[in-house]
């Protein structure tokens, strides 16, 4: 056999292996273990696969289905006007999950409680927390939206419906990722063992692996944040954005999808924010469904996710709607926003240290 043979030999059998390393069968070689708990871990990712699937299907077809896009007339509880594909893609997550007898309940932002699946819960001991479509305000004019999701596992036996067990920090996530609807379909996940991604291909019906250990750059040239609402930050963030209009080496990037914004500082490093504002001191993003899960990835993936004050991770939630500011990305890109956080605070401890001796 010749070096050229051989060659095309290794080609074939890279191409192949890469081909056949889907989403379930590498969660269990990321745990390096068939025991009952990587079998769980692996049929749930496969079922957050199905739900990706359907979603993805429906997207794709969404400007000819009939009542596939605009608004439903509803609000829901979060006070925001919920469009018919947010009510569609939360139904797939419910009906991928039952009799599934992986999941007990199920939260998402487009529910008010938890959604329990009693048939379930005498064996399934893990909850899915999950944002059915991030960014739903691009789908009429047919831009990236996204899906988030987190699996904590079930603690004690939650007799009276409340999910008390849900309000603690990100830490006890035991999984969490993304799907990216766009040119192709990506599913983004980890679970402790770094980030890895998975692209849907359409001829066989699979999410095959495209990047593995992905790892954030230190230090990258976006800034992702919506400058509309400039005059509604606290003047901390505004010293930030000047910092980085008066320095070259920056490039502002926002889409409107927290999915999308994210993925693209995942590969080449940066930061998005979602800062509070006069009105909302707390922010706009949920921290059960969307803050915490890709805090969970960008820790995984080397980089940091922070409130301004503390690490998302450690935020322990009153409620499970509970909202937060946002600082993620690279670590040193959120260390400079938090620094001209820290920089206004003291000027403020001064200023009040002083005012009585005036």
């Amino acid at each position: 056999m010749t070096d050229t043979d051989q060659s095309i030999d290794l080609n074939h059998k890279y191409a192949l292996d890469r081909d056949s390393t889907t989403l379930s069968r590498h969660v269990l070689q990321q745990l390096q273990s068939f025991s009952p708990e990587a079998q769980d871990l692996s049929a749930l990712m496969n079922r957050i696969a199905l739900a990706a699937k359907l979603i993805a299907r429906r997207l794709t077809r969404a400007g000819l289905v009939e009542d596939a896009l605009g608004f439903t007339g509803r609000t829901n509880v979060q006070g925001e006007a919920v469009k018919k594909m947010d009510v569609y893609a939360n139904q797939v997550f419910i009906s991928v999950f039952e009799q599934s007898g992986l999941v007990c309940r199920l939260a998402s932002e487009e529910m008010e409680k938890p959604y329990y699946i009693p048939e379930n819960c005498p064996i399934g001991r893990y909850t899915l927390l999950y944002d059915p479509i991030d960014g739903s305000s691009n789908l009429d004019t047919n831009l990236n939206v996204g899906a988030i999701f987190a699996i904590r596992q079930q603690e004690g036996e939650d007799l009276d419906g409340t999910a008390k067990d849900l309000l603690q920090s990100g830490r006890k996530q035991i999984a969490a990722g993304y799907v990216l609807f766009g040119p192709s379909t990506m599913l983004v996940y980890s679970i402790g063992t770094g980030v890895h991604a998975f692209t849907l291909d359409p001829s066989l019906g699979e999410f095959i692996l495209s990047n593995e250990n992905i790892t954030v750059p230190e230090h990258g040239p976006i800034y992702s944040v919506n400058e509309g609402n400039f005059w509604q930050w606290d003047e901390s963030i505004r010293d930030y954005i000047r910092y980085v209009h008066r320095h070259e080496g920056y490039t502002a990037r926002y889409g409107g999808a927290l999915v999308g914004d994210f993925h693209r500082i995942l590969f080449q490093g940066g930061v998005f924010l979602y800062p509070g504002t006069v009105k909302k001191p707390e922010g706009k993003l949920r921290l059960l469904y969307e803050s915490a899960p890709l805090a969970y990835l960008i820790e995984q993936a080397g980089g940091r996710a922070s409130t301004g004050d503390q690490d998302i991770l450690d935020v322990v939630p009153d409620h499970i709607h509970m909202r937060t500011p946002l600082i993620i990305g690279s670590k040193e890109d959120v260390a400079l926003v938090e620094s001209f956080i820290q920089e206004r605070r003291r000027e403020q401890q001064v200023e009040e240290t002083l005012a009585p001796q005036r």
